[in-house]
């Protein structure tokens, strides 16, 4: 069986350790990108099942990549995650496809279960694969 893959994009490397290192532990494949065009390679050479998306990232902006994502898969999860209250771009983010957003600090654990729910682990209904 393979491993799901979970693409982690922000500018701040703490944080992408930080979520590498969780959600590795919790048995999924992780990419890391600092910038939108490492993501959007990752995206294409590696089809992620679902991406953390910063929305504050130097060069382009988070719904700049989550448009580009979506444009190479439609079929990609994406959960934004933003420092601010930026309620028209989280709107707009919703609007392009986002699932959800968390706003930082986040509650890992909260984001972890997030995760594992949209990818059908945990107590959640299973996702049909391959449907």
């Amino acid at each position: 069986m393979t491993k799901n893959k979970v693409l982690i994009v922000d500018d701040q490397n703490g944080i992408r350790i930080l979520l590498v290192e969780v959600f590795s532990s919790e048995g999924y494949e992780t990419f890391q990108a600092s910038n939108g065009k490492q993501a959007l390679e990752i995206v294409k050479n590696h089809a992620p099942d679902i991406v953390l998306l910063d929305m504050k990232i130097p060069g382009m902006d988070g719904l700049e990549i989550l448009k580009h994502i979506k444009n190479i898969d439609s079929e990609t999860k994406v959960i934004m995650m933003t420092a601010y209250g930026e309620l028209d771009m989280i709107k707009e983010a919703t609007e392009l496809g986002a699932l959800m957003h968390f706003t930082k600090p986040f509650d890992i654990d909260e984001l972890r279960m997030a995760v594992n729910s949209q990818l059908g682990k945990g107590p959640s209904n299973r996702l049909a694969v391959g449907s």
